[in-house]
């Protein structure tokens, strides 16, 4: 098993920055080499890809609507991914979710994934 635990929402206004932060533990990380990944669900909505990053750190893909404002990266050796969040909108919203696939290679699918945690809140004001 592998627990995920975010952290770094809040209330921003709009054009601000936040870091989201996300941990993961568990004795089945040391078999396999897992991409990671964000996604967010908006109010009354469902969950949506953000952005996705492979075991290596060195391929990445982004929705297209944060695109130049989100960076996604990890670092291995804390077991930790992140989620850089410039140029915040309104629109950006949301319950912000991580996950992680049994697979080196990163995907943008729901299903792909097979752990995730809680949810962090980001909530960007106007």
């Amino acid at each position: 098993q592998v627990q995920l635990v975010e952290s770094g929402g809040g209330l921003v206004q709009a054009g601000g920055s936040l870091r989201l932060s996300c941990a993961a533990s568990g004795r089945t990380l040391s078999r396999y080499d897992m991409a990671m990944g964000w996604f967010r669900q908006p109010p009354g909505k469902e969950r949506l890809f953000v952005a996705a990053i492979d075991w290596s750190g060195g391929d990445t893909y982004y929705e297209d609507s944060v695109k130049g404002r989100f960076t996604i990266s990890r670092d291995n050796a804390k077991n930790t991914m992140y989620l850089q969040m410039n140029g915040l909108k309104p629109e950006d919203t949301a319950v912000y979710y991580c996950a992680a696939r049994t697979d080196s290679r990163i995907a943008a699918g729901r299903y792909d994934y097979d752990y995730w945690g809680q949810g962090t809140q980001v909530t960007v004001s106007s």
